[in-house]
Parts: C-alpha cells; sequence; structure tokens
C-alpha cells in the first residue's frame, strides 16, 4: 500500500495544509493557528476553565501552560479564581484578546464557507460520516492490533 492510499497520510497532510493557511492568516495578526484555537475556545463572556481548554484542543497540559503564559503575557487573557470555588482557574479574554478571537472566528467562518460553496453538500455529508465512523471505531477501541 502507498502512503498517499491510507488514511492517516491523507489526514495529516490536509491538517498540516490547513494549518499552515490558518498559520499565514494568523502571523498576519499577531497570532498562530494553536493560539487561535485556544481563544476560540475560551468562552468570551463568563471565562473557561483552564482545566478544560486542554482536552477541547486534544493539546497536553504543559503545551497549553506555555500558550497560556504567552497569551497572558499579550495582554490577550486574564486568569482568575473562579467565584465558587477558589481552586478553579477561569480564563478571560480581555478586551484585546476578544479582538483577536473574533479574527480567528471568522477566518474560520470563511474556511468553511469557502468549501461549502465549492464542494458540493452530498460529498460534505459523505465525508463527515466516514469520519464519524473511524472516530468511533477509534475511540471504542473497535480496531484490534
Amino acid at each position: 500500500m502507498k502512503k498517499q492510499e491510507t488514511v492517516d497520510f491523507n489526514v495529516k497532510y490536509t491538517w498540516h495544509l490547513i494549518s499552515r493557511m490558518y498559520n499565514e492568516v494568523a502571523q498576519k495578526h499577531g497570532l498562530t493557528a494553536a493560539s487561535g484555537f485556544v481563544l476560540l475556545n475560551i468562552d468570551p463572556q463568563n471565562g473557561t476553565p483552564a482545566t478544560k481548554i486542554a482536552p477541547l484542543l486534544g493539546m497536553e497540559s504543559r503545551s497549553l501552560t506555555r500558550m497560556l503564559k504567552n497569551l497572558e503575557k499579550r495582554r490577550l487573557i486574564v486568569r482568575k479564581p473562579d467565584k465558587n470555588d477558589k481552586r478553579l482557574v477561569m480564563i478571560h479574554l480581555t478586551p484585546e484578546g476578544k479582538k483577536k478571537r473574533e479574527i480567528a472566528k471568522l477566518t474560520v467562518k470563511h474556511f468553511n464557507n469557502y468549501l461549502k460553496i465549492t464542494i458540493p453538500e452530498y460529498e460534505f455529508q459523505i465525508f463527515f460520516k466516514v469520519l464519524q465512523k473511524i472516530n468511533y471505531l477509534i475511540e471504542n477501541k473497535k480496531i484490534l492490533f
């Protein structure tokens, strides 16, 4: 089997292209694709517990810690103790962080809207159905080695 015929090669190759495209846009706004995704996963009104962000992004907590420190240093986020549970640290967007989050949000929407007008709807339905089946098989340990 050639590598171009494997699912993992194609998923990784496509994600690499998407990530590179997002990074090009993000750099124009002083961000990276990863920092844009972090900003997108912070609730703009109520903030988000720091412990919830890493799992949403599939990141290691050490990588997220570095990213949050960087975002805090750049004054895009602030950390505050939770009002009800002082052990929890809530991550809140600053006004500048909200602006950067909006840029990230518009970029993702633009990309997805462009794909939707370029690729027929039935192909999207098949694409998502196949991805859901692959996710199910992996998550439920149906693939045995």
